[in-house]
C-alpha cells in the first residue's frame, strides 16, 4: 500500500437496490484485500463474475459486476474478515510502527465487523438493564420461548397440537416441526407456472438450503428464471420434479451446484436435474452453460435433461478435485458440447467418475454448419490435464453430422487423460470417428455396439496429438468375430502368393481355386478345390476375379462350427461349399447348411455352393463375416467368388474361436491346391556308369510343368556323381546322373527323390 490504511468510523456494510442498468457499486469502507469483500445479490453470495478495485485504500472503492443485476435486486456489500491473528511480535525484537499499526487496524476492522453483526441481534435496550439468560436445556426442551408479565424471559407449553407418528416408539411432534423437515422452492414464493420470474424465490430457497444444510426440493412445474442460480455446497442435495427454464442473459451458467475454490463438496445427492434454455444459445460463447457441478466427491447425480446451451453439463475441479462420484445421464440435447469434463487450476483434478447412460442428441435443423461433440475432456490454461479413470456405460450419440462437412464426434479429448473407457456406445448419424484426440491421451478404450454411418469407426488424431493411445472395438455387424482370435490361415498378399501352375493357369498359396461352372459330374471335395485355373487377372496389389472365378480356404470342420472370414477386396461375394465326412458334396435339401453374421445366405444350384445375398461392399479386416456350419458339415471351402462384376482381392484371412485348432487342408495327396512345392520318390538301381557317362530315370510328379524349378537327390553316398533334374514333360521329372570321376561308378540300389518348386 502506498499510504497506510486508516480505519475510520464507517459501517462495514452498504446496500443498494439495482435499477437493471448500473453494474458499478461503491463501498465506502476500507478493505485490506479483495477477498475481504462479500457481495450478495438478494441474499445469495456472488462467487466470481465481478471486478473489485480499491483494496488497501482508506476511502473504499468500487465493485463492477459482469452484468447489471435485474431491477429490484438488493445488492449488499460488506467487509468479512477472518477473526484470527496470523503474526506475533518477537521478544526483544524491533517493534516497528507500521507493523503495530497494521495489527491495530485489523483489530479495529474486526471489532467493527462484530459490532455490525451484533446490531442485527435481539438485545436489551441500554435503559432496560439486566440480562436475558436462557433456561436450562431440560427446562426449555419442547417449549416455546417468551416473556412473562414483567418482561423477563420464560418458557411456555407449545400446546397439545402434536402430530403423532403411527409406528411403535414414534415421538409426537408439532405440525410446524414436521413441515419444517421439507424445504421446497414454493416455501419461498416460487410458482412453477413457466411465466413468472421465479429466479429470486429459487435463489432465496437455495441460500436457505445452503445455510441450513438441508435438501432442497423443486416441485412439479416450469420454474422460469432470469438470473443464474447457485446452490452452495452447504446444502445436502437437490431433488427436482420440475424443470428450471433459464431466460437470463447470455454468458452465464444457469445452475451451479457446490462451492468452488478449495472446498470439498462430499456426499451430495442431486436427483432429477432438468435445466432448459428458453431460447437455444448461439453456440459461440462457451460461458453459456446449463449445469455446472464443482468439486464433487463421493456424490450421486441424476441428470434428466439439459437442453439448448453451448455446453450442457460441466463437471469442474476448481482448486480441488471432482472425483469418485456417479452420474446417471438422461437427455442432453441441442448443446454444442453435451458434457465437459474439466479442471480449472493446476491443483485441481477430475478423476475416477462413473457415467451411466446418456442420450447426446442434436436436432436435424440445429446449426447444421457447426461442429458438435458429445463428451469433451478439457482444462483451462495451466490446469491439471491428466484426467483418469472415467467409465461411460451405454451412452448414445445422435449428432446429425453424417453427409455434412462438419464434425459430429462422440468424444473430444483435449487433455492427456488416461483410462477413459466407453462401453456399448451407440453412434447414429455421427462422423466416422468415435473420438478425436488432440494431445497425449493414452489407454482409452471405445467399444462401439452400434454405428449407423459406416463399419470403419476409428479415432481421429489431429496434428497436435503426441500419443496414439486408444483402442476401438467396433462390434456392429462383427460381434461374433471378436471371439475368433485364433488364426487358421492368412494370405496377407495375394499378388505375392500367386503360383504359375502352367503357361496359362495360376494357383495361390494355401488357397483353392474355385469355378462357378465345373464341367462333368463333380461330387467330391477334390473335384472342386482346383490347384490352378486360368482367367485370373492381376494388378499391382492383388488378383482380379473375373467371370466364373473364386478363391477359398479348405478347412476340416469336424471339430469347429464357426469360422471368421476377413477379406480386403473391393466388393467381394461370400461363398461356402459343404462336404460330409467322406468329402462328398452336400447340396441344398431345404435345410440351411450355412449361416453368416452380416448377411443372408442363399443356395446357388449352378455353382453348387452357398453364397451371400449381396456383395460385401464395406468388408475389411475390421468387418469380417462369421460363417456357421451345420452339424453334418465335416469339410468346407470358405472364400469369395466373382458373381456380378470383376473385382480385386488383395488379402484374405480365416480365424476361429481359440478353443479350436481346425486343420487347413492344402498341398497334400489328393488335394494339391495351395502348394508351391511338390515332391516324389521312386526306388532305383542305377547301372554302372562309366567315367564321364550319364544315366537317367523319370519320376512321376503330378503337377510338375515345364519351366518349374526341379532338383533331385539319391539315398546313397554319391561321391563323384552329380544328380541333375528337369521337368521333361507334364507331370514328369527327368533325373540325370553324371559320373564326373575318372573311373566307373556303380551306386547300388536306393531311392531317388525329386522336388519341384513353382514360380
Amino acid at each position: 500500500m502506498a499510504e497506510h490504511i486508516t480505519i475510520g468510523d464507517v459501517a462495514p456494510r452498504v446496500q443498494y437496490v439495482a435499477d437493471g442498468v448500473l453494474a458499478d457499486f461503491t463501498y465506502p469502507f476500507p478493505i485490506f484485500d479483495e477477498a475481504d469483500l462479500e457481495i450478495r445479490l438478494d441474499g445469495a453470495v456472488l462467487l466470481g463474475g465481478s471486478t473489485i478495485l480499491g483494496a488497501g485504500s482508506s476511502d473504499g472503492g468500487t465493485v463492477t459486476l459482469a452484468e447489471p443485476p435485474p431491477p429490484g435486486t438488493r445488492v449488499t456489500l460488506r467487509r468479512r474478515l477472518k477473526i484470527a491473528r496470523a503474526t506475533d511480535f518477537q521478544d526483544n525484537g524491533i517493534l516497528r510502527a507500521r507493523a503495530l499499526n497494521d495489527e491495530l487496524d485489523y483489530q479495529v476492522a474486526a471489532i467493527q465487523q462484530v459490532a455490525d453483526e451484533v446490531a442485527g441481534t435481539v438485545r436489551l435496550d441500554p435503559a432496560d438493564g439486566g440480562e436475558l439468560v436462557l433456561p436450562l436445556r431440560g427446562a426449555r426442551a419442547n417449549r416455546v420461548l417468551g416473556f412473562d408479565s414483567t418482561g423477563d424471559l420464560t418458557v411456555f407449553d407449545r400446546g397439545t397440537q402434536a402430530l403423532g407418528v403411527p409406528y411403535p416408539g414414534g415421538v409426537p411432534r408439532m405440525v410446524e416441526d414436521k413441515l419444517a423437515e421439507r424445504l421446497t422452492a414454493r416455501d419461498f414464493g416460487a410458482t412453477g407456472d413457466g411465466v413468472t420470474d421465479d429466479g429470486p424465490a429459487l435463489a432465496a430457497a437455495m441460500a436457505a438450503a445452503a445455510a441450513s444444510g438441508r435438501v432442497l426440493e423443486i416441485g412439479e412445474g416450469s420454474f422460469r428464471t432470469t438470473q443464474p442460480l447457485t446452490l452452495g455446497g452447504g446444502a445436502a442435495g437437490l431433488i427436482m420434479h420440475g424443470a428450471i427454464i433459464y431466460a437470463g442473459p447470455a454468458g452465464n451458467t444457469a445452475l451451479t451446484l457446490g462451492d468452488g475454490a478449495a472446498v470439498r463438496n462430499a456426499a451430495k445427492r442431486y436427483e432429477g436435474l432438468r435445466v432448459l434454455r428458453a431460447t437455444i444459445s448461439s453456440w459461440d460463447n462457451e460461458a453459456d452453460i446449463g449445469l455446472v457441478m464443482r468439486n464433487l466427491d463421493a456424490s450421486f447425480v441424476e441428470i434428466r435433461q439439459v437442453e439448448g446451451f453451448t455446453i450442457g453439463v460441466r463437471t469442474q475441479g476448481v482448486e480441488r478435485g471432482f472425483e469418485d462420484s456417479t452420474l446417471v445421464l438422461g437427455r442432453i440435447v441441442n448443446n454444442k458440447i453435451g458434457l465437459d469434463v474439466r479442471t480449472e487450476t493446476a491443483g485441481a483434478w477430475n478423476t475416477s467418475v462413473r457415467y451411466y447412460g446418456g442420450h447426446f442428441a442434436i436436432g436435424s435443423t440445429v446449426y447444421p454448419d457447426k461442429d458438435r461433440y458429445g463428451v469433451r475432456f478439457s482444462a483451462a490454461p495451466g490446469a491439471y490435464v491428466s484426467h483418469n479413470r472415467h467409465i461411460f456405460d451405454a451412452p448414445g450419440f445422435e449428432l446429425q453430422a453424417a453427409g455434412r462437412p462438419i464434425s459430429g464426434i462422440p468424444f473430444l479429448i483435449e487433455v492427456n487423460s488416461r483410462s477413459v473407457w466407453g462401453r456399448a456406445l451407440r453412434m447414429e448419424s455421427c462422423s466416422p470417428f468415435v473420438a478425436r484426440h488432440t494431445g497425449a491421451a493414452q489407454d482409452h478404450i471405445y467399444e462401439v455396439a452400434w454405428a449407423s454411418q459406416t463399419y470403419q469407426v476409428e479415432v481421429d488424431y489431429t496434428d497436435t496429438a503426441t500419443r496414439v493411445g486408444a483402442v476401438v472395438r467396433a462390434s456392429h455387424q462383427a460381434a461374433a468375430f471378436r471371439e475368433a482370435s485364433r488364426e487358421v490361415a492368412a494370405v496377407p498378399n495375394l499378388r505375392a502368393a500367386r503360383i504359375r501352375w502352367s503357361n496359362s493357369e495360376w494357383g495361390f498359396e494355401r488357397l483353392a481355386c474355385l469355378s462357378t461352372n465345373v464341367s462333368g459330374s463333380p461330387t467330391t471335395l477334390a473335384d472342386f478345390a482346383f490347384p490352378a485355373l486360368d482367367n485370373y487377372g492381376f494388378s499391382n496389389d492383388g488378383v482380379v476375379l473375373t467371370g466364373g472365378r473364386g478363391l477359398g480356404f479348405v478347412v476340416d470342420a469336424r471339430g469347429c462350427r464357426e469360422f471368421a472370414l476377413a477379406v480386403d477386396a473391393d466388393a467381394p461375394r461370400l461363398v461356402v461349399m459343404c462336404f460330409d465326412a467322406a468329402r462328398n458334396l452336400l447340396s441344398d435339401t431345404g435345410t440351411a447348411l450355412v449361416r453368416a453374421s452380416g448377411q443372408s445366405i442363399v443356395w446357388n444350384a449352378a455353382a453348387r455352393w452357398w453364397q451371400g445375398s449381396a456383395d460385401m461392399a464395406d468388408a475389411t479386416f475390421t468387418r469380417p463375416q462369421v460363417v456357421r456350419l451345420a452339424a453334418n458339415v465335416a469339410y468346407a471351402i470358405i472364400g469369395v467368388a466373382r458373381i456380378g462384376a470383376d473385382y480385386e482381392v488383395r488379402a484374405m484371412r480365416l480365424a476361429c474361436d481359440p478353443l479350436f485348432a481346425p486343420p487347413l487342408l492344402y498341398a497334400q495327396p489328393g488335394l494339391p491346391h495351395g502348394g508351391r512345392e511338390m515332391v516324389a520318390e521312386a526306388a532305383w538301381d542305377p547301372p554302372s556308369i562309366a567315367a564321364g557317362a550319364i544315366a537317367q530315370v523319370n519320376i512321376a510328379v503330378p503337377g510338375a510343368r515345364p519351366g518349374d524349378f526341379a532338383s533331385a537327390a539319391f539315398s546313397l553316398a554319391t561321391s563323384g556323381v552329380v544328380f541333375l533334374a528337369q521337368v521333361g514333360a507334364t507331370d514328369v521329372v527327368t533325373v540325370t546322373v553324371w559320373n564326373r570321376s575318372a573311373v566307373a561308378i556303380d551306386l547300388g540300389a536306393g531311392t531317388v527323390r525329386a522336388r519341384v518348386v513353382k514360380t
